[in-house]
C-alpha cells in the first residue's frame, strides 16, 4: 500500500486515500483542532466523512503533553499510524481484548518502531498503533476502512 516517497507520512496518506470514499482532514488553523494536533491526519469515510465524527485511521506526528506521550513522537522522523481495529482484530493481533488493555499496558513498548501495539490512549475502544509503519500496515488499514463503510451503511439503513 505504501510506496517509495520522499515523505513517508505523505506516502502513507496517499495509500489510505486510494481506498474508496475516503477523505483526509489535516489538523491545522481553521479546522477547530487544538494547535498541539496540527499536522495530524484523520481519515474518514461514509457519513463520518461529512460530520468528521469518527475516523477509521489517523496519523499523528507529535506527542500531546499530559495526554499521549508514550510513543516518543517528538524525535525527528517519527510518526504513528492509529487504526480502529475493533474487538475481533484487536484480540487476533494482541492475544487479548481491548477490555484487558489496562492489565497488559506495563509490558508494552509504545515507542518501538515497526511493531503493532494497542493505542496508548484508545486501546479500550479497540484501536491499534504502529510507529513508522511499513507495508504490513495495509491489511489492517483496509480492514478498518471496511468496518467504517459497513458502519455507515448500517446507519443509513436505520
Amino acid at each position: 500500500m505504501t510506496e517509495r516517497h520522499a515523505d513517508p507520512i505523505d506516502a502513507l496518506a496517499e495509500s489510505v486515500l486510494r481506498l474508496p470514499d475516503v477523505v483526509q482532514v489535516i489538523a491545522g488553523p481553521g479546522t477547530g483542532a487544538p494547535e498541539l494536533s496540527w499536522g495530524d491526519r484523520f481519515f474518514f469515510t461514509g457519513e463520518e466523512r461529512e460530520a468528521r465524527m469518527r475516523p477509521f485511521a489517523t496519523i499523528v506526528v507529535r506527542n500531546v503533553p499530559g495526554f499521549d506521550e508514550r510513543s516518543d513522537l517528538d524525535r525527528p522522523g517519527r510518526f504513528r499510524l492509529n487504526v480502529e481495529l475493533g474487538r475481533v482484530a484487536f484480540r487476533e493481533l494482541f492475544g487479548y481484548g481491548p477490555e484487558e488493555f489496562t492489565t497488559h499496558q506495563a509490558e508494552i513498548d509504545f515507542a518501538r518502531p515497526g511493531r503493532w501495539f494497542p493505542h496508548p490512549v484508545y486501546a479500550v475502544q479497540g484501536w491499534g498503533s504502529i510507529v513508522n509503519p511499513g507495508p504490513d500496515a495495509e491489511p489492517l488499514i483496509v480492514r478498518a476502512h471496511a468496518r467504517a463503510v459497513t458502519r455507515s451503511v448500517r446507519r443509513r439503513a436505520g
